[in-house]
C-alpha cells in the first residue's frame, strides 16, 4: 500500500508510476476523493462523539427542564453517531479497497515499457554450440523420460494436465537442487523455514497476490489460499509485529510446495514441467530498512548468481520493465537461462524489491535510529526451483541421451557424474 500521506500530497508522483506500468492514472483521482471523504466523516464523527461526551457530563449535573432538555439531545445524538460512526466505517472500507488497489511506485532506474522492453544487465557463460558438435538436442520432456526421470502421462492420470511425477534422477536432481539452496542460504546467514502452503486472506492480499492476480486457488471453508511461493507466508510471519533491525537485515529461506493456476497460458509452453501447477522452490526473503533495500536487493541476485552458477548454466540477467512489474515489485531482477532446444532465454529466478508496500499492508515496522517507527522493506528471491531441471537437463545432455550432472549436485545423485537412460 502506497503511503497515504505521500498520496494526498504528491499525486503527481502516483501517476508517473501509474503511466509507467502501462496502467490509467484515474485511480489516483478516486483514491483522493475516497480519502477526503473518509477524513471528513471521521473528522464529523469524533466532533459528534466529543459531543456527547460533553453532555453525559452536564445530564449529570443539571436537574428539572434544563435536565430534560439535555436527555433529548443525547437521545437525538447518540442516533447521529450511530450514522456517522457506521458512514466512517463506509468511508475508510470505500478507501482501503481503492488504496489496496494502487500498485507500487517503481523505481527511476527501471526501463519503461511492456514486457519485451527489458534491459539485459549481464550476460554470464556461452551457449552450448550443439551444431559444432554434431547432434541435434533433445528437449528436457524426452531427455527426462529416457533417463526415468519425468513422468507427464501418469501424471495428467492422477491429478489432471500440467502435473508430472518426478522420479529417480528427477526426484534426486531436485532435492539436490533445493538442499543445496538452502546450504548456500544457511551459510550467508538465512533461517531456513518449511512454510504452510495455505494462508489466510489477509496475508495473500497483503502482499499483492490477490488484486492482480488470477493463477491462486482458493478454498472456501475456511476462506484459504494456496500459495504461489513461500514469500507470502514469510511476509505474514511478522504481521503486525516491530522488528528490531539492529543488527540488520532479518532474512529467511522458505522451503515450500507451490501452486498456480496458470492462468492466461493456454496453449504455451505446455510440453513439459515449464508452466505447471506444482512445483517445489526455496525462496529468499528479507526484511530491512527502506535505506538499505537497494543494496540487499543487489545482494539476493548476487546469491541467486551463485546457485545459477553451480549449476553451470548459461544465462543473462535482466532488469524487468515497468509494465512487467507485479503489483508489489518496485524494480526486479530476473535471471534467464539458455534452454538450447528454445533457442531462447528462460526465467529461473526472479528478485523484487517491495520496499515498504507489502508492510505497510500487513503492518510490519521497526523502529529507527530515533526510536521511531517505520514501516519495512521486503524483498524476495528465488534460490532454486524445479523449472531449473529444464535447463539442467538439455544444457548438460550427451549424444546419448545420457545427462552429465553438474558437480555441486554429484553428491546428490550418488556421486554419479552422469546420469544414463532406462535400458
Amino acid at each position: 500500500m502506497i503511503d497515504a500521506k505521500l498520496l494526498r500530497e504528491n499525486p503527481d508522483v502516483v501517476r508517473a508510476a501509474l503511466t509507467k506500468r502501462g496502467e490509467s492514472t484515474d485511480l489516483v483521482d478516486q483514491i483522493l476523493v475516497a480519502d477526503s471523504e473518509r477524513r471528513s466523516s471521521i473528522s464529523t464523527f469524533e466532533a459528534l462523539r466529543a459531543e456527547q461526551k460533553t453532555l453525559g457530563k452536564q445530564v449529570a449535573q443539571a436537574k428539572g427542564d434544563e435536565r430534560t432538555a439535555l436527555l433529548e439531545r443525547t437521545k437525538a445524538l447518540a442516533a447521529e453517531v450511530k450514522t456517522t460512526d457506521a458512514a466512517a466505517n463506509d468511508a475508510e472500507r470505500r478507501f482501503n479497497e481503492l488504496a489496496g488497489a494502487l500498485p507500487n511506485l517503481v523505481s527511476d532506474q527501471a526501463p519503461v515499457g511492456g514486457e519485451a522492453d527489458f534491459r539485459v544487465v549481464e550476460e554470464i557463460g556461452k551457449p552450448r554450440d550443439f551444431a559444432a558438435e554434431g547432434f541435434e538436442p533433445r528437449d528436457h520432456l524426452e531427455l527426462g523420460e529416457l533417463l526415468g526421470a519425468i513422468d507427464m502421462e501418469r501424471g495428467a492420470k492422477v491429478s489432471g494436465s500440467r502435473f508430472y511425477f518426478l522420479k529417480g534422477a528427477g526426484m534426486l536432481l531436485q532435492l539436490g537442487m533445493l538442499q543445496l539452496a538452502i546450504q548456500q542460504a544457511v551459510e550467508n546467514g538465512f533461517t531456513p523455514m518449511i512454510t504452510p502452503t495455505l494462508v489466510k486472506p489477509e496475508v495473500m492480499g497483503g502482499t499483492g497476490y490477490l488484486t492482480a492476480h488470477d493463477d491462486v486457488y482458493r478454498l472456501e471453508d475456511p476462506e484459504l489460499y494456496l500459495t504461489g511461493t513461500s514469500e507470502v507466508a514469510l511476509a505474514g510471519y511478522h504481521m503486525d509485529e516491530i522488528l528490531d533491525l539492529s543488527n540488520g537485515p532479518m532474512r529467511y529461506a522458505g522451503w515450500s510446495s507451490c501452486y498456480r493456476k496458470e492462468a492466461g497460458s493456454h496453449g504455451k509452453d505446455t510440453r513439459g514441467i515449464i508452466r505447471v501447477h506444482q512445483f517445489d522452490k526455496v525462496e529468499m526473503f528479507s526484511y530491512c530498512s527502506l535505506e538499505d533495500a537497494a543494496a540487499e536487493h543487489l545482494r539476493l541476485l548476487d546469491w541467486e548468481k551463485q546457485m545459477l552458477d553451480k549449476m553451470e548454466l548459461s544465462y543473462r540477467v535482466i532488469d524487468t520493465a515497468t509494465g512487467d512489474l507485479g503489483q508489489s515489485a518496485y524494480r526486479k531482477f530476473d535471471c534467464e537461462a539458455w534452454v538450447p532446444t528454445q533457442g531462447a532465454y528462460r526465467e529461473l529466478t526472479s528478485t523484487s524489491n517491495c520496499t515498504d508496500f507489502q508492510a505497510r499492508r500487513l503492518n510490519i515496522r521497526h523502529r529507527d535510529a530515533d526510536g521511531k517507527t517505520q514501516p519495512v522493506a521486503t524483498l524476495n528471491g528465488t534460490l532454486a526451483t524445479t523449472r531449473w531441471i529444464v535447463a539442467i537437463l538439455e544444457t548438460h545432455q550427451l549424444v546419448d541421451g545420457s545427462v552429465r550432472v553438474p558437480t555441486a549436485l554429484q553428491p546428490y545423485v550418488g556421486g554419479r557424474e552422469v546420469l544414463e537412460p532406462i535400458k
